[in-house]
């Protein structure tokens, strides 16, 4: 089966910085694929090279099996969502929406139906004649998705679009791209540095440092096995054991990632239940976190942080606990 997005040995320099290093990459059709790390990781570059904005240095990037390298923006069947949304205030919301098929020369009464059913797709129906200066953030942020969409592009790219918005209004953004990427069926390629946000929609995802894609797999597979330093720490929390310590704590002789919410606080010695890993040691600090309470342990010179049911146990600093964790929650990583 043909791959919406083919990256082959792709790499772009920018005079002696490597943006993007020898990235190798295939993207389902109808997949919603993330690409997450942090800034100048080259997340940002790769949508910009599917998008035709920038051009590789050297390898090749094919297209639903067509070449894209020298292809101008215009001529992929692709459409960007921005973070700033890039809209016209000049504009009202349905010639904005309108405007890509006003440039392909769709006569006026086609396009603005079109509009109006993009608009509609993403709840704002009646909004066609307002101007964008008296949208809230997230209408704003629907009319530049409505206006990529009406162009029915076979790949959607979102250069982290929710970027500008509240906490509560990401999560509900959250629910409603991935309802409507179901919907629709097309390819969507979204570039975050939240890990919230591509863990919960993304159906796999590509962790990229330094120009490089160091893991790719599904949202479960990358946070539960992390396969390097890196990917555990920048993957939500993790506490990264060294060999010595993993060791002897129940793992093997390697660089080990153990999740908080894995470990269990007990201040009963006689609870810690028989074959799991188990160490002891004195609380350093208690930190509230509404449906969480984090506990840091020092352990024998390392520090180990525990995430606890809020209110599940009175823990205080300076008291003696034991920490216990099943063995298959310690997975060795290599040591880069």
């Amino acid at each position: 089966m043909t791959a919406a997005v083919s990256f082959q040995h792709v790499s772009r320099h920018f005079g002696s910085v490597r943006a993007v290093d020898d990235v190798n990459l295939d993207i389902a059709e109808g997949e919603f694929f993330a690409m997450l790390g942090p800034s100048g990781s080259g997340k940002t570059t790769c949508l910009r090279l599917i998008a035709g904005f920038e051009q590789p240095t050297s390898g090749h990037i094919e297209i639903f099996g067509e070449t894209a390298e020298g292809l101008p923006p215009y001529r992929r069947n692709v459409n960007t969502v921005f973070q700033d949304y890039a809209l016209f205030p000049h504009m009202t919301v349905g010639e904005n929406v309108a405007y890509g098929l006003m440039i392909k020369g769709v006569a006026r009464a086609d396009r603005e139906a079109q509009a109006r059913d993009a608009l509609a797709m993403v709840k704002l129906k009646d909004f066609g004649a307002r101007r964008p200066g008296q949208l809230s953030g997230g209408q704003r942020q629907r009319v530049a998705l409505a206006r990529a969409l009406v162009n029915k592009p076979k790949v959607l790219l979102l250069d982290e679009p929710l970027g500008a918005l509240d906490l509560k209004l990401r999560e509900q953004m959250q629910e409603e791209l991935k309802s409507l990427q179901k919907q629709l069926g097309i390819t969507f390629v979204f570039v975050t540095h939240d890990q919230g946000e591509a863990l919960s929609m993304a159906d796999r995802v590509a962790i990229f440092n330094d120009g490089k894609i160091v893991q790719a797999g599904s949202p479960s597979d990358v946070y539960e096995r992390p396969r390097s330093r890196f990917v555990a720490d920048f993957v939500g929390s993790s506490n990264v054991l060294s060999p010595e310590f993993a060791a002897a704590h129940g793992g093997s002789n390697s660089w080990t990632s153990l999740r908080p919410e894995k470990i269990r606080v007990l201040t009963d010695e006689k609870a810690v239940p028989v074959g799991s890993g188990a160490a002891t040691g004195i609380v350093s600090s208690v930190q509230y976190q509404g449906p969480v309470t984090r506990v840091v342990v020092d352990v024998e010179g390392t520090r180990l942080a525990a995430a606890v049911p809020a209110g599940s146990a009175d823990i205080r600093e300076g008291q003696t606990v034991h920490l216990t964790w099943p063995r298959a929650a310690l997975v060795a990583m290599d040591g880069a």
